[in-house]
């Protein structure tokens, strides 16, 4: 059985080869670590927990967690989950006190998933511990199949 020495021949070159790599190009290397620090801080930052839309679901069923739509009105109409609230982005940090003293887990919804990181962060800084954000928004829940209502 020549496998295991033959595999571990070859992770003996790889490391070497990658050391190599390292030294020859330690600034290249430095701003891969910076930046990946980066948006390790970054995604941090943003506020909830990114969950899919089975997860939403399940929230929904057994905790009666609230889904608050960010989107704008009239995309609001066009089609949303439901039992979702509309409250455009705009509006969450005057009502993020009354949205955390709610008590009920929060999901916010936003058309890619972007925006909903902000407002969850908003939240959470008013005292709301458990905050979710659908990962992909709107856009992965259609991209399902789910079913929206208008």
């Amino acid at each position: 059985m020549r496998i295991l020495p033959d595999f571990l021949a070859t992770l003996s070159h790889i490391m070497d080869r990658a050391i190599e790599f390292v030294t020859n190009h330690h600034m290249l290397v430095a701003t891969f670590i910076a930046l990946l620090a980066a948006f390790v801080f970054t995604e941090i930052q943003r506020g909830g927990r990114r969950i899919s839309p089975a997860d939403l679901t399940r929230l929904v069923n057994t905790q009666e967690a609230r889904v608050i739509d960010l989107r704008n009105t009239p995309e609001f109409r066009e089609g949303h989950i439901t039992g979702s609230e509309n409250m455009p982005f705009s509006q969450v940090a005057e009502k993020a006190a009354a949205l955390a003293a709610a008590g009920k887990p929060i999901i916010f919804v936003c058309a890619m998933g972007q925006t909903a990181g902000n407002a969850a962060r908003s939240v959470k800084q008013a005292g709301m511990k458990e905050v979710h954000i659908l990962s992909g928004g709107i856009s992965t829940w259609r991209q399902q199949g789910l079913p929206l209502v208008r």
